[in-house]
């Protein structure tokens, strides 16, 4: 897990809040009071925003070609339960995904993943392979066949690995 910048529009969302959870060191930043508040988390909503978080991950592993580290709830599942509504401005015709009543993280994600699938986008984010990572990054490169979110470090120690492995 590495500085890079971040995912285009709403998925800048979705990447910050799978990437609460340093899986590494065990540090969840929604354990702390800044934490939730960054996303507006009340405390008792706490489970389920993991839980969404999990699902995230989860997907974005799967955009990776790789499986979920846990069984998770699938995130069709949850975002069925954040409908969304499409606003038209009526001056000037303009339209956006607006929540029907509903909560607010799950809503603002799922608008997040509609404007990324209209995008074409949302494939693009991704969870790093390294196990003990699956950070999530925004993939840039040219093919779309990002594996790691540093190459200095989760590739790097791929790498190494595989080596080591060739010479024993």
């Amino acid at each position: 897990m590495t500085e890079r910048s971040a995912a285009p529009g709403g998925l800048a969302l979705v990447e910050s809040l799978v990437n609460t959870l340093d899986i590494e060191s065990g540090a969840d930043a929604l354990d702390t009071s800044e934490g939730r508040a960054r996303f507006g988390i009340p405390e008792d909503e706490l489970p389920s925003a993991r839980d969404l978080r999990e699902s995230l991950r989860a997907a974005l592993l799967a955009h990776a070609g790789h499986r979920p580290h846990r069984a998770v709830t699938p995130l069709g599942e949850l975002l069925a339960q954040a409908p969304l509504l499409v606003a038209v401005d009526e001056r000037d015709g303009s339209a956006t995904l607006a929540p029907a009543d509903a909560d607010p993280l799950l809503s603002r994600v799922a608008a997040a993943v509609a404007e990324a699938l209209v995008a074409g986008t949302w494939t693009r984010l991704k969870a790093c392979e390294a196990e003990t990572c699956h950070w999530a990054y925004y993939d840039r490169s040219p093919a779309g066949r990002g594996r790691w979110c540093s190459m200095q470090v989760c590739g790097a120690r791929a790498k190494m690995r595989r080596y080591r492995a060739r010479e024993a």
